[in-house]
This record gives C-alpha cells, structure tokens and sequence, in this order.
C-alpha cells in the first residue's frame, strides 16, 4: 500500500526531516502549523485554566519556569509547548489531567500534517537507513544549516513556521540518545557534502558535526563518491524505517508529494536496493577521512 499526501512544498530529507507550504500566500495556515487546530484548542483550555486560578501571564510563567511572553504564545496557538511546560501547567493550575490529556496531540502538531505518521514510526523504529541525494538529513543537520535550508524556500516560510521547523528538526534528533539505541545508517551524495548552503562557515559547522555523530558506535555515515560509474540511488532520495518484529515502511519525498510505502515487496525491494547502495559507496572509516580531508580544504 502506498499513502501519498500532497503538499505545498517539499523537505526534501525526510523531515521532518520536514515541510509543507506556509499558507502565507493566502492569510490562512495549514493544519498543524502554528495558530491552528489542535494547538488553538490547547491555547484556550489553557488561558481558560490560568484564568479560573486567578493568575496572570507573568505570575504562571514563573511558577512553570517561563516567560510571560512564552505563555502568550502558548494561549495563543502561535508556538508549541513542551511536553514538561505541560505537565507543569497541568499541576500548577490544578487542571487534573486536562492538559496532559492534549500533550500526545500537541506533540503530534510540531510536524508537518504529512509527516506526522513517518514521525511516529521513527520514534519507534528499530533501524533506519537514510539515503540522501541533496541536503544533508534533517537527523543529521545543525540548527545554522537548518535555518540555511528553510530561509531558501520557495514560497517563503514565515518566521513562526521556520521556528516551528527547527525546533521540530532539533526534537527529532533526540534519537542519538536513545535506548536502546537504535541502528542508524546514512548514505549522501558527495555534491551533499560540498554545497554550502548558507556559506562556508555553516557547512564547516555541519561538516564537523557529522563528524561527531559518525563516531557514535550505532551510526553509520557513508558517502557516495561522484566517481562512482555505479549507483543504484539514481531513482532518488528515500528512507527504510524498521520496526521492532521487522515490520518495514519506505518514506519518500518529492516536489511537493509525500509517499508512506507500507507494501510488503515494495518495502522489501527498498531495503535491498538501499543494501547495494551502501556497498557502492565509501566504507564509514572512509567516509570519515573523507570529511576530515575537506574540512581541511575550506
């Protein structure tokens, strides 16, 4: 079976690793992005519960660990709050669960309407293997080089949106520390490693940075060299998400489309397809020397 949503504009690294359009074309924002849906719902119940305890913004926020202007935000659908905002807001304003009872939706509206199901996978995913044609992985980005990347949008993004994205992006990558940890494989382009995106310092800071992560025992960075008269990556960028039991799901992004490929052969291919991949493409002891030799170059 193959979900597709459409989008009005593309993240092209899986994101969450992360994007449709912002809505600012015609005054009104998509469902998930800031001001709307879920998160409105969740503003009002909590200005409604600040209000029956006889507290203003300022006076709440301290008791939380917040600014007075965060909680603003908050009220009004503008940001999203963090799960522990919640669950103090929750037992500060003796709301008896109601609040919690929205922190699973809530969470749920930091991603993209159209990515909201790869991201549930990823949390709970076993194994992923990322291959990557373009930009660097959101998994794998730092904040400079995801501001970089969501500043080139076109349409434009709103600020609220960019901001709504990278802490999104940031969220995500809570996965290098999780555990048990799971397995994680990247495979990129070498034209990924050398186009600097938002100047040479930014992809010096995310150069270094993958760096950093391809050290850790579960992951594994691999690059394809342009050289390469081989490469069974030409038909584009995608990622195999694994389960525990072995349950496999393809994410694909594309020029504002989406595809969730849950079929059996489908998934099965894709993983053996992204096992040839792998093969052609430096070893990660390579790879490494690789990035350390063209940050040298910079």
């Amino acid at each position: 079976m193959t979900v597709t949503v459409t989008r009005g504009d593309e993240d092209a690294d899986m994101d969450a690793c992360s994007g449709p359009g912002s809505g600012a074309e015609s005054g009104k924002r998509p469902e998930g992005e800031p001001g709307s849906g879920v998160l409105i719902a969740f503003g009002q119940q909590l200005k409604l519960l600040r209000l029956r305890a006889g507290l203003d913004r300022t006076e709440l926020g301290k008791r939380v660990g917040y600014a007075a202007q965060s909680v603003a935000s908050f009220e009004q659908g503008r940001r999203i709050p963090q799960p522990e905002f919640i669950d103090k807001a929750d037992a500060v304003l003796d709301a008896g669960g109601l609040l919690i009872a929205l922190k699973k939706e809530v969470e749920r509206a930091q991603y993209p309407p159209f990515f909201r199901d790869a991201a549930q996978l990823e949390k709970k995913a076993v194994e992923l293997c990322v291959y990557d044609s373009h930009i660097v992985n959101g998994l794998l980005q730092t904040e400079e080089y995801m501001r970089a990347v969501l500043t080139m949008r076109r349409p434009l993004l709103d600020e609220e949106t960019i901001e709504l994205r990278v802490a999104a992006r940031l969220a995500r990558q809570e996965i290098f520390s999780r555990w048990p940890a799971p397995l994680l494989s990247f495979v990129m382009e070498e034209s990924v490693l050398r186009r600097p995106l938002g100047g040479r310092e930014v992809l010096r800071g995310q150069l270094e940075q993958l760096l950093l992560l391809g050290r850790n025992r579960n992951v594994e960075i691999q690059v394809m060299p342009l050289d390469r008269e081989d490469n069974a990556g030409v038909d584009g960028p995608y990622t195999v998400i694994t389960r525990k039991g072995g349950e496999q799901f393809v994410y694909m992004e594309v020029q504002g489309r989406s595809n969730l490929l849950t079929d059996r052969d489908e998934t099965r291919l894709a993983a053996a397809r992204y096992g040839i991949i792998r093969s052609q493409a430096l070893t990660p002891r390579e790879t490494l020397g690789f990035i350390e030799k063209l940050l040298g170059d910079l």
